[in-house]
């Protein structure tokens, strides 16, 4: 099993271009079946311990790999029971059943077992279970201490984690051949537990990956603050959100933090004050421009955003300065570019989105010419080129006030070092959870930003 962290995320489509691919080149379905339930098996066996198991399987090929992992697991001495809702309808996951020759049971009336491996649907489906069948996994889900889920818990949309009905969650999901969207994106991913990869021997070149930790290091010997990178904040209305992204960029590593505007009483003496003006803002060393947190959305903070918007620095839009703003006007702009919405900035700013975030965040990047950082619970990072990022599950305690002020200040840092704006955002990104991790329950923004500085030590 193989954890996520930088593997390609491919759709539905996708996925079976890619057995389509194998299969042409070759490799029978009946092969790929084998090296499924393979896979499958050897998981169940470093997971289940002496307990009995019962594996859940489908009419179509994800029955069929689970047919296969039932076999191995008997043949490996374990005690394995087969429960079905269907008779296979491929020949592939017909010839697995016809290897698997023990008692198959109905599922509506099965048995509980300590270990339930669900392989009835996986990859593409696209309606709801059958109320009964629903709730007999629910059942089953429910008696066992372990719950395995095979490429996703049956109920799934593939491309999308929405719930086609009632889900179950799982303790862990097997992913088959490729990270799926759903393993990452809510609610899905909040029923798949943990995630791991069981390669199968299918290529890919897809557009989107899972955030992968970003490479840090340690300042060159000849470094100076300039050299490190210049992050200056727009101070808004709301005095204490261009606080937290101007200290979370100083604890991400930027060597030079300035605030334009106002002083904030209590603020690092590290931290330089500068009046926001022409000079101040046209400084040439400005490596990222921060402009949102605590902007307001009256007439002053819409001048403030102007003139943000038209300096030559590369900017990290956050907060209310999205609300302020439109795609044609972004697209208008020649200098790098990151957005950091969440789900209400992005409405107001792109309108409702359309399909899976997934692709909501890549045609807000087409459309903006912006690198797009679709936050939330599923956080989606988009460029304009098409590629995307998702990251992993983050710390649920970063629904805070002022967290998303410390994630602007975090990406503005990686901007100003010198990554590029996607790699930025991602780099940000990953920081940002990576010191929701640190800091533990009950955390604020202000923990949050100080935890910063000693994932770069």
């Amino acid at each position: 099993m193989i954890p996520l962290s930088g593997l390609p995320v491919l759709t539905a489509a996708q996925m079976r271009a890619a057995e389509d691919s194998a299969i042409a080149a070759g490799t029978g379905v009946g092969t790929l079946m084998q090296r499924a339930g393979q896979g499958v098996a050897d998981a169940v066996l470093r997971l289940a311990g002496p307990h009995e198991i019962l594996i859940l399987c489908g009419p179509g090929n994800n029955g069929g790999d689970g047919y296969v992992a039932a076999a191995r697991l008997l043949a490996a001495g374990r005690k394995v029971r087969v429960a079905v809702a269907g008779d296979p309808r491929g020949d592939a996951a017909r010839g697995a059943r016809a290897g698997w020759g023990g008692v198959v049971e109905p599922l509506a009336t099965a048995r509980g077992a300590p270990v339930v491996v669900d392989a009835r649907f996986g990859t593409g489906l696209s309606r709801p279970l059958d109320p009964a069948d629903a709730a007999a996994l629910a059942r089953l889900v429910s008696q066992a201490t372990l719950s395995i889920a095979v490429d996703l818990p049956s109920g799934i949309a593939t491309d999308t984690g929405a719930l086609l009905g009632d889900v179950p969650a799982f303790d862990v999901t097997l992913a088959l051949g490729a990270v799926k969207p759903a393993h990452l994106l809510q609610p899905g991913a909040s029923r798949c537990g943990a995630v791991r990869l069981i390669p199968i021997g299918v290529e890919s070149a897809p557009a989107a990956h899972v955030l992968a930790a970003p490479a840090l290091a340690a300042p060159a010997p000849d470094s100076h603050k300039f050299t490190r990178g210049m992050v200056a904040v727009v101070k808004g209305r709301m005095a204490g959100a261009s606080h937290l992204a101007a200290t979370a960029a100083m604890h991400a590593g930027a060597g030079y933090v300035a605030l334009l505007g106002p002083t904030i009483p209590g603020a690092p003496h590290a931290l330089v004050r500068r009046r926001l003006d022409d000079a101040a803002l046209g400084d040439p060393r400005i490596g990222a421009l921060v402009v949102g947190p605590g902007l307001g959305r009256d007439d002053e903070a819409q001048a403030l955003l102007d003139r943000a918007l038209a300096t030559a620095h590369p900017l990290v839009i956050d907060g209310d300065a999205l609300h302020l703003v439109t795609p044609q006007r972004l697209a208008a702009r020649t200098a790098p570019m990151i957005l950091t919405p969440h789900a209400g900035e992005f409405a107001a700013l792109f309108g409702a989105p359309a399909g899976s975030k997934l692709d909501a965040a890549r045609a807000a990047a087409r459309a903006s010419g912006a690198v797009v950082v679709f936050k939330g619970a599923d956080t989606v990072i988009a460029a304009p080129d098409g590629r995307v990022t998702l990251a992993l599950a983050a710390s649920a305690w970063l629904s805070t006030a002022g967290t998303g002020d410390v994630l602007a200040g975090a990406i503005a840092a990686m901007l100003a070092g010198g990554r590029d704006p996607f790699a930025a955002a991602g780099a940000g990104v990953w920081l940002h959870a990576e010191a929701a991790r640190r800091a533990g329950p009950a955390f604020i923004a202000d923990d949050l930003a100080a935890r910063l500085a000693g994932i770069l030590a």
